[in-house]
């Protein structure tokens, strides 16, 4: 059925004129009697009689009524549901415990009435959410690119903000009873991250922090997911692992896990969000304000030569 030719009948019936269910469709009298006349021959039925103001609708026509008017809202409603200017903005995250993830609640708590639509590509190349982006499949990503020169003309990429990096541990490890830790204090220790993929910016993040601070970063093993990692941690004198400052993990109280800052230099993992520009959704300058609005860091600090590369981007 030609959902324009509803439309069009819908306008007639409610107006009691085909001209001027033509002028605010901004089409001729003329289409939308050829409109209507097809919709008809469809049915197998009048929809309209003649009348000296215009046009009413027949028996039939005031049955097909209501039903029209739910297949013009219903199809309104599914153009909204896609159409960038009239949805919820759609943001890529890398996870919904992580520390991207939070400051968006965060936003969205401070800001009564916002809309989002949070979601989470599985994809761990950048570049598959850079395509994403270019798609309009999301609106932003918060993603890294390493390489700057990759992106495409119409796709741009700002750094937002660092987390802080802190190691996890259980009671059994040695550096548990330490208040604060120095990345020279964590050479030689196994730091477990489980999964690292080849080609994602956290694979080329550990890479450049194993290599620029002697750090034992292990990436062995099938990532199972945080909860077996935290149990893991829990049972373990050799393992540790690294967290960002405000990702969200919880474990049970048995566990008894401890999170220790590391300084000197502090460990930072660099956020940035990419989107298409110069049309980005309305709804993306408003959060790229609120994360950069936070605090930086500050004193002697560890980024990937990416992040020092692009930081005042």
């Amino acid at each position: 059925m030609d959902t324009k030719a509803v439309r069009s009948f819908v306008l007639a019936a409610e107006r009691g004129q085909l001209q001027q269910a033509a002028d605010e469709l901004g089409i001729t009298q003329q289409a939308v009697s050829k409109r209507i006349a097809a919709l008809e021959r469809e049915l197998g039925v009048r929809l309209f009689a003649r009348t000296a103001r215009g046009v009413e609708p027949t028996l039939d026509g005031q049955a097909f009524l209501a039903h029209a008017r739910g297949i013009v809202t219903a199809v309104e409603r599914a153009g909204s549901a896609i159409r960038p200017e009239s949805r919820a903005p759609r943001i890529d995250v890398l996870g919904y415990r992580l520390g991207q993830a939070v400051v968006l609640h965060e936003y969205w708590g401070a800001h009564p009435g916002t809309e989002l639509d949070v979601v989470v590509l599985k994809v761990d190349d950048p570049q598959q959410a850079v395509a994403a982006v270019r798609a309009g499949e999301v609106d932003a990503s918060f993603r890294t690119v390493t390489d700057l020169q990759t992106l495409p003309a119409e796709v741009r990429m700002l750094h937002l903000l660092d987390f802080p990096m802190e190691l996890l541990v259980g009671p059994k490890h040695p550096l548990f009873p330490v208040r604060t830790l120095t990345p020279e204090q964590l050479r030689g220790h196994r730091i477990w991250v489980p999964g690292i993929a080849p080609r994602s910016e956290w694979g080329e993040f550990y890479a450049e922090l194993a290599r620029d601070l002697e750090l034992r970063i292990d990436g062995t093993g099938p990532n199972f997911g945080v909860e077996p990692l935290l149990d893991t941690l829990a049972d373990s004198a050799e393992v540790a692992t690294l967290t960002g400052a405000r990702d969200r993990l919880i474990w049970p109280a048995n566990h008894g896990l401890r999170r220790i800052p590391v300084t000197n230099p502090t460990i930072a993992y660099p956020v940035s969000i990419i989107f298409r520009e110069p049309d980005p959704h309305p709804g993306i300058r408003p959060v790229i304000d609120h994360f950069r609005s936070l605090a930086t860091l500050s004193g002697d600090i560890w980024r990937p030569s990416w992040a020092r590369a692009s930081s005042g981007s």
